[in-house]
């Protein structure tokens, strides 16, 4: 009996050892899709990352990055296969307001992690960052930046954080900045 119960075993064995790499294989191969497009290396202009913004963007065959301007508010569509990915914001608000102000009237949701004293505010799909140089003291305004992925499947907010101040810092050197201000 021992004799038979080691046979059985080398058996299953075997035959477990000889479906795994057909499952694994077929696995990654009939779930996963490329992306056919190229990562863009700025958003309606402002320079990006473009490793830090992979993580956020999903397989698919077209990438379409559109600028709308209305009053005080610059927002950066990203579109891939007719679903919205991804939004940047850029919007002139009055002096003194904070990151989380900001944030609160650009989502429902709760963004509980920040960065260099609350300047940052993030989480695994949104960022809010409050630029230092972008000052309108006629207008008596600062600009802020957002970045939002609600369209992606992607949670990570340490890569969330990385991206929205590489992205604000990106603003504060763009002509919706230096525009203004003259």
């Amino acid at each position: 009996m021992n004799h038979h119960r080691k046979k059985m075993q080398r058996k299953i064995i075997s035959i477990l050892a000889a479906s795994l790499p057909l499952s694994f294989l077929t696995g990654c191969s009939a779930d996963e899709k490329n992306r056919n497009y190229t990562i863009p290396r700025s958003l309606c202009g402002i320079k990006v990352v473009s490793d830090e913004l992979t993580a956020f963007l999903p397989p698919g065959e077209k990438i379409k990055v559109r600028k709308e301007i209305r009053s005080w508010i610059t927002t950066c569509k990203v579109v891939v296969d007719d679903t919205l990915i991804l939004t940047t914001t850029h919007e002139w608000l009055p002096k003194g307001r904070t990151t989380t102000y900001f944030a609160s009237g650009q989502t429902l949701e709760d963004i509980n992690f920040s960065a260099e004293g609350g300047r940052f505010r993030y989480s695994g799909n949104e960022g809010f960052g409050k630029t230092q140089k972008c000052v309108d003291e006629v207008r008596g305004q600062e600009l802020y930046a957002a970045l939002q992925a609600s369209g992606s499947k992607h949670m990570d907010s340490d890569a969330m954080k990385h991206l929205i101040i590489s992205y604000t810092k990106e603003v504060e050197k763009s002509p919706d900045c230096t525009e203004t201000l003259q």
